[in-house]
């Protein structure tokens, strides 16, 4: 399945996991280079040592290509770079920042760099940095999100008519169909997330990936849009969440947050009271699979539908 995107990273299909929070560790990751696709570990869960930990322990699981998702947004982003190039990753995603901070010094250590984008502008500033492929991000995707609201489907081809490197679609996708229809629309590849995320080899908890199954259209929402736009499952957590924010400022608003609600919403089950982050498509998930099995039956209706057309 031969793509731009297939051969930057020298890859048997372009599909890309997401690297995402207490989701993509190494096991997640080399399931899915293993099955042909791009794996990634999702640092911005991890502190610098156990980040050190899943490449070795990734290195072992696969020989394929591997890469590791860098969010600028957490703490430890210098210490993260320095990992990634003294452990010889190959390939860094990097979003939620400005991608001119860290592009230039990864790729003089050989280093493949994409970055994350919800928006036109930040494609083309993205371009600009030298990073070597964009990933377009809709509104539809679980996690940080765009404050725009476009659509996937709407923002493929508007970076595609004015950005001349390689790019991937993110956001609602989960299927061969979705993947054949942002091909058509212009992507060399596909961003998945919630689809893996409910995987087997997700370090995610069961009762979240559980939660995930039960996750019809509406029951996700954007909230958070007054401080980092976030796609969540409504729950208890989201009810308290839109009650606190209505009489608290932007500071409060964050303590209130902490840094556990997520590990304690995907990492650790706790599916009323944690934040449980997942995209629109999670309406189109139904079983839990391993990873060879996603991307097997992805490819599969891939080409079968492009054949019926």
């Amino acid at each position: 399945m031969t793509s731009k995107i297939s051969e930057l990273f020298n890859i048997k299909y372009p599909i890309i996991q997401g690297g995402m929070v207490w989701v993509s560790g190494y096991k997640l990751a080399s399931a899915v280079s293993n099955a042909g696709g791009l794996g990634l570990i999702g640092s911005g869960s991890m502190y610098p040592d156990v980040l050190k930990e899943h490449i070795r322990k990734c290195k072992k699981a696969t020989e394929k290509p591997f890469g590791v998702n860098i969010p600028m947004i957490y703490p430890d982003i210098e210490k993260l770079i320095t990992i990634v190039i003294e452990e010889g990753v190959k390939i860094v995603f990097t979003s939620g920042g400005n991608p001119k901070l860290y592009t230039e010094r990864l790729k003089k250590h050989g280093i493949t760099v994409v970055h994350v984008v919800s928006s036109l502008k930040f494609a083309l500033k993205s371009q600009d940095a030298g990073v070597d492929a964009v990933v377009a991000e809709g509104f539809e995707a679980g996690g940080h999100n765009g404050r725009e609201e476009t659509t996937t489907f709407t923002l493929l081809p508007i970076v595609k008519e004015k950005i001349y490197i390689p790019l991937i679609a993110a956001g609602g996708i989960a299927t061969g169909r979705g993947m054949l229809a942002a091909m058509v629309l212009g992507a060399d590849g596909v961003q998945v997330g919630s689809r893996f995320a409910a995987s087997i080899e997700s370090s995610a908890h069961n009762n979240f990936k559980n939660k995930v199954i039960e996750t019809s259209e509406g029951d996700t929402i954007l909230a958070l849009k007054e401080i980092s736009p976030v796609r969540m499952i409504k729950n208890d957590f989201y009810n308290e969440l839109v009650s606190f924010s209505k009489n608290h400022t932007i500071e409060e608003l964050k303590e209130f947050l902490g840094k556990r609600r997520l590990k304690k919403g995907i990492f650790e089950g706790n599916t009323k009271d944690g934040m449980l982050e997942i995209g629109q498509i999670a309406g189109v998930i139904h079983k839990i699979e391993s990873a060879k099995e996603i991307i097997d039956n992805m490819v599969s209706e891939y080409f079968s539908i492009k054949k019926s057309i």
